[in-house]
């Protein structure tokens, strides 16, 4: 029998740009071929909260698309709070990682604040950052994604990255060799890509966590013999994109 696992996709409408809705598409095929029944919940600014949340994924936005959602985002920003000191799996990319923290600071000089979940700040700068891009990762080993953005963000004393980058002027603010951010169960960071696609570790990590939470245990007795072989094909496709965005720059 399938078990239900519920799946917020965070102002997708506004908030989804260099593929980051392949990130839904990982996590629902990849529940599927566990053995489980994902339901994702599209939350757009001024929708119903659903009722229940095993997991939430948001993704990278221009300042357009940051500003439409900003006001809906403050008025949800205390049930994200709780959700993620309660341990609830997220993966927040580029605007989203940002928005995330504590504030954001325009080249202009405007500041738009933050929900605080990370500690964390972004200050805008002229030069953008953007390619292929390698980071280590204690837990997940190479991260490979595609960041673009020209936001410098600065992780507080303390708070873990998601990995390191080799390369100078890359990563979270292209001086310290960091890249993303790690804050309970919460995963910010500029790759797109889209980056679960490419990175199994990072989506399977989002799933236990999700489904252990939500049904005590992460139990895949009920995938069959043929989800498993369509499991082990999509890995494979993921190597091998994995290695051709490793070997490329851009």
């Amino acid at each position: 029998m399938a078990r239900t696992i519920d799946v917020v996709s965070l102002y997708p409408k506004d908030m989804n740009i260099y593929g980051d809705s392949g990130n839904v598409l990982t996590i629902r095929r990849r529940l599927e071929l566990y053995g489980y029944e994902p339901v994702v919940h599209q939350y757009n600014q001024g929708d119903d909260w659903p009722d229940q949340v095993d997991l939430i994924l948001g993704g990278g936005g221009q300042d357009t698309g940051q500003k439409k959602i900003i006001d809906d985002f403050y008025h949800r920003a205390d049930l994200l709070r709780s959700l993620a000191a309660d341990g609830t799996p997220m993966l927040m990319i580029c605007g989203l990682y940002q928005l995330f923290g504590e504030y954001f600071e325009t080249v202009d000089g405007t500041r738009l604040d933050g929900i605080g979940v990370i500690g964390a700040y972004t200050v805008g700068q002229n030069v953008r950052m953007i390619g292929n891009l390698v980071e280590h990762s204690d837990q997940f080993g190479d991260v490979i994604g595609y960041e673009n953005h020209s936001g410098q963000t600065f992780l507080r004393e303390g708070v873990q990255p998601l990995g390191t980058v080799d390369q100078d002027s890359r990563g979270n603010n292209g001086e310290d060799h960091t890249e993303g951010a790690r804050v309970h169960n919460v995963i910010g960071t500029y790759m797109h890509g889209s980056l679960l696609p490419k990175n199994p570790a990072i989506s399977d990590f989002l799933i236990e966590t999700a489904v252990t939470r939500r049904c005590g245990t992460f139990d895949t007795s009920d995938q069959t013999t043929e989800q498993a072989k369509e499991l082990a094909r999509i890995d494979q496709v993921a190597t091998n994109a994995r290695k051709a965005a490793a070997e490329r720059p851009r």
